[in-house]
């Protein structure tokens, strides 16, 4: 698991988009493992037909990841 879904995964409590998203990756069986680049999540989403409001989620969530 990468440190990003790790960091992620810590967030499935949260009453915001992070946690909506960590939610999503927790359920989702084919969530990128292993990977701790923004563009391998954005385009795993973007094939699931996931909303913009969601990969906005992504990019919050990345940029709290990235300067925590």
């Amino acid at each position: 698991m990468g440190e990003f879904t790790a960091w992620l995964l810590g967030h499935v409590t949260d009453q915001d988009g992070v946690g909506e998203l960590a939610r999503l990756a927790a359920a989702d069986p084919d969530w990128p493992e292993g990977s701790d680049r923004l563009q391998t999540f954005t385009d795993h989403l973007e094939g699931s037909g996931v909303t913009r409001a969601t990969l906005q989620s992504l990019t919050d969530a990345w940029v709290r990841y990235a300067s925590a």
